[in-house]
């Protein structure tokens, strides 16, 4: 009987490099190399195909890929970077996912999108009491109704995409003609866009400032601090941030409890959360395949995500 196999599943046209640091997670943990799988296989109109496997491991599945001839037993699926705007495409695979009762962390279509559109994730805040900015969601605006959004969040807001990823297309808005030029730019986009008001998270030298935590299973097993020299940047490595990572103990107090609370809220099994320390503690989003990071990030966050997927289920 041919073994099974840890597939790790993500979409290749990404460059994000989560693959290979969850390649070489599997490698550490087990010996041996995943088999690799496109994710864009499984998504709307895609060839792959999944049944169940004819052997009596928990959760193993059959995978098929027969433009790439791949045919392989999996024991645990991992599924990571699947960029936002495919993330909907992939929600039928999911399903399937979770009806043939795969061994993946994957599976959860529901809390993916919740996480993903980001006018759901604040209805989600609002419902479980997360702390938050308060935030309104603008969909084709009319000039009129966009300025009194702004004004009624006190005139400086953060507008961002409903879906976006890594900072783009996130603006600092403080005057009506910056706010007029990016309802040009959403409308042009086609997109729906949310405004929320600035969380003031400024550190004492004058910088931006946040935090990443990464939660898994409900504990926390990364954190990072976000400093932005830009004041009207996003807090983003790839926006210009400085990151550095945290020792246990480092992060203001309350701040590990409320990701907690807010990748609960969620529904999401692993996040990677962004938040402030300003206003008592706020959470600005929350993200389904958080970016592992250039220090650090296979052994904090890759290798415990593998790691979910082995023994018990």
């Amino acid at each position: 009987m041919a073994r099974s196999e840890l597939v790790v599943m993500t979409d290749h046209s990404s460059t994000e490099g989560s693959r290979d640091v969850l390649a070489t997670a599997v490698r550490t943990l087990t010996g041996r190399p995943p088999v690799l799988v496109d994710a864009r296989h499984f998504m709307t109109g895609g060839t792959g195909r999944i049944t169940r496997a004819a052997i009596p491991e928990v959760g193993a599945l059959r995978l098929e890929v027969p433009a790439e001839g791949i045919a392989v037993t999996a024991e645990a699926v991992l599924v990571y970077e699947v960029p936002p705007h495919r993330r909907r495409d992939f929600e039928a695979f999911q399903r399937l996912l979770r009806d043939h009762g795969a061994r993946s962390l994957g599976t959860d279509a529901e809390a993916w999108r919740t996480a993903t559109e980001k006018d759901l994730t604040v209805e989600r805040f609002v419902r479980d009491g997360i702390p938050h900015m308060p935030t309104l969601t603008l969909s084709r605006p009319s000039p009129e109704a966009a300025a009194e959004a702004f004004d009624r969040l006190g005139g400086d807001v953060w507008a961002r995409p409903t879906v976006g990823m890594g900072g783009s297309d996130v603006f600092h808005i403080t005057t009506g003609a910056q706010l007029a030029a990016a309802a040009r730019h959403y409308a042009e986009a086609g997109t729906d866009w949310l405004i929320a008001r600035d969380a003031a998270n400024f550190a004492p030298d004058g910088r931006r400032h946040q935090y990443r935590v990464v939660v898994l299973d409900g504990r926390v097993v990364r954190a990072v601090e976000h400093v932005q020299a830009n004041p009207d940047a996003p807090c983003n490595e790839c926006r210009g941030a400085v990151s550095t990572l945290l020792e246990e103990g480092e992060l203001p107090g309350g701040l590990a409890e409320l990701a907690v609370a807010a990748t609960k809220s969620l529904g999401l099994p692993l996040a990677g959360v962004d938040l402030a320390a300003e206003n008592g503690g706020v959470v600005f989003e929350a993200n389904v395949h958080p970016v592992f990071g250039s220090v650090g990030g296979l052994e904090t966050v890759a290798v415990p995500y593998a790691a979910a997927h082995l023994g018990p289920w």
